[in-house]
C-alpha cells in the first residue's frame, strides 16, 4: 500500500476523468491519497469529493501562492471548517519568497493564524516552502504542534534535520526521476527513511517518463522506484515505512 501524501485531485485538471485517474492510481498500490486545500472557495467542492471517494482525505487551509485572493474572514470561516468537517490536517499552508510581488508580512501573518488553528485543533499541517525555510522554522519553534510535512522539500540538509526535530516528514515526489535533481537525490539518499513521505503534487511536478504532460496519483510507485534505488534498499521496505510514517502522522489506519 501507498500514500499519496499531497495531491490536487480536486482541481479542474482532473474533472474529464477524475474517477478513472482515482481507479488507476488504487490499481498502481495507491490505497489513500491526502487532497491539501488552495483557497476557501474550493473547500467545499474538495470536501465532497473526499466524501465521494473512501480513498481521498481532506486537509484545509490557504495556499501562500494565493495571498492576494485570501481575506481575514476565510480565516474565521476555516476554524468553523475545522470543527464541523474534521480535516486530518491544517494545508496547504506555508511561505513563498520565489513568487514575484510576494507580501512578506501579509504570508507571515496568513501563516501563524493557521498555526495557532493547527495547535488549538492538535491537527498537524502540511506546509509549502519555497526560499523561506528559515523564516517557516522560526515560525515553526515557538509552537507546539503536531508535526506535519514540509511538502517538496528542497532546502539543505541542516534545515532538514530541525523540521525532523519538531516532528515533521519531509514529502520527495517526482523530481526524484530526474537525474539532473542532484541536490535532491543526494538529500533522498541522506536522510532517515522514517522522516520521509512520498507524493506527486499532481498535477504539478510530473515524474521523468510523463515530463511535459499533467502528473497523477498513478505515478506515485514511480516515485518509490527512484527512492528505492537511491537508497539501494528493498522496495517492499521503502514501500512500508514511508506508507507507515503517513499512517501515523495522519492517525490513519
Amino acid at each position: 500500500m501507498l500514500i499519496d501524501s499531497h495531491c490536487h485531485i480536486d482541481v479542474d485538471a482532473f474533472d474529464y476523468d477524475r474517477d478513472q485517474v482515482i481507479s488507476r492510481a488504487r490499481d498502481s498500490g495507491v490505497a489513500k491519497i491526502i487532497v491539501p486545500a488552495i483557497q476557501a472557495s474550493s473547500w467545499m467542492n474538495q470536501l465532497a469529493l473526499c466524501q465521494q471517494y473512501d480513498s481521498l482525505y481532506p486537509a484545509l487551509g490557504l495556499h501562500p501562492l494565493f495571498q492576494d485572493i485570501h481575506q481575514e474572514s476565510d480565516l474565521k470561516l476555516l476554524e468553523q471548517y475545522v470543527k464541523k468537517y474534521s480535516p486530518i490536517a491544517i494545508g496547504e499552508i506555508g511561505l513563498d519568497f520565489y513568487m514575484d510581488n510576494f507580501d512578506r508580512d501579509r504570508q507571515i501573518y496568513f501563516l501563524q493564524r493557521q498555526l495557532t488553528l493547527a495547535q488549538q485543533s492538535g491537527l498537524p499541517v502540511i506546509l509549502h516552502v519555497r526560499r523561506a525555510h528559515d523564516q517557516m522554522l522560526s515560525c515553526l519553534k515557538p509552537m507546539n504542534l503536531k508535526g506535519g510535512i514540509c511538502h517538496a522539500f528542497n532546502g539543505s540538509i541542516q534545515q532538514a534535520e530541525q523540521y525532523i526535530s519538531l516532528g515533521f516528514k519531509l514529502g520527495f515526489g517526482g523530481m526524484l526521476t530526474y537525474s539532473r535533481s542532484t541536490k535532491l537525490r543526494m538529500l533522498a539518499q541522506s536522510l532517515p527513511l522514517d522522516s520521509i513521505v512520498l507524493e506527486t503534487d499532481a498535477p504539478d511536478m510530473t515524474v521523468a517518463s510523463h515530463k511535459g504532460e499533467r502528473n497523477s496519483p498513478e505515478y506515485l510507485p514511480e516515485c518509490l522506484c527512484a527512492l528505492s534505488e537511491l537508497r539501494e534498499q528493498d522496495i517492499e521496505e521503502v514501500a512500508a515505512i514511508t506508507t507507515k510514517n503517513c499512517l501515523d502522522l495522519f492517525d490513519l489506519v
